[in-house]
């Protein structure tokens, strides 16, 4: 089994760094799309491959270019996470994560898993650890072993918080992946 993440392009919220972080919903800026339409090169998705993506607009554009007709699933549990955690740093309007509304809206019909967890209105940015790892550990137990490739399109901490629950150590900031970033890791 592979875990493939992928950081989302640059986002409109990172055009002027830092002043645009409280930009809500951005999308990816046209140099973000070119870099994923470059990564979309060099990932290959198969139809039996499992596509989880984060429920923001940047990580949804990101998932469409990239997906090469494979279908995707929107989660709210590998939505914006902050690395580390630190209750004392802001929170940001950027990794406010769409509504379901918002999502069926704006992509039809795309499946959402969320276990019927009330996850929607704060996400995961910035809750617990221990509440954090009790979704994520429902998550990786759906995954089980039904699948050979899993790609996460997300954010880096979130991209960081699952590596070490899946058993890296030691990681801290400078292991984030920047703009469309990709991880490979096999179990």
């Amino acid at each position: 089994m592979e875990f493939i993440f992928i950081r989302h392009g640059h986002g409109e919220h990172l055009n002027d760094y830092p002043n645009l972080l409280n930009t809500l919903h951005p999308s990816l800026t046209e140099f973000g799309k070119f870099q994923v339409t470059q990564l979309r090169n060099e990932i290959e998705i198969d139809p039996d491959d499992l596509v989880l993506v984060s429920p923001t607009k940047r990580t949804i554009e990101t998932a469409t270019i990239i997906k090469n007709g494979v279908d995707f699933i929107i989660s709210p549990l590998v939505g914006p996470r902050m690395f580390p955690q630190n209750p004392e740093f802001p929170f940001l309007a950027c990794d406010v994560i769409l509504s379901k509304t918002e999502i069926t809206n704006l992509y039809g019909d795309t499946e959402i898993l969320d276990f019927n967890l009330d996850c929607w209105k704060k996400g995961i940015n910035r809750i617990e650890q221990d509440v954090f790892e009790g979704y994520a550990k429902q998550l990786l137990d759906w995954i089980g072993d039904s699948y050979k490739k899993i790609f996460i399109i997300s954010h880096d901490g979130t991209i960081t918080n699952y590596r070490i629950l899946l058993g890296e150590k030691g990681l801290t900031r400078e292991d984030f992946l920047g703009e469309a970033g990709v991880y490979r890791m096999k179990l």
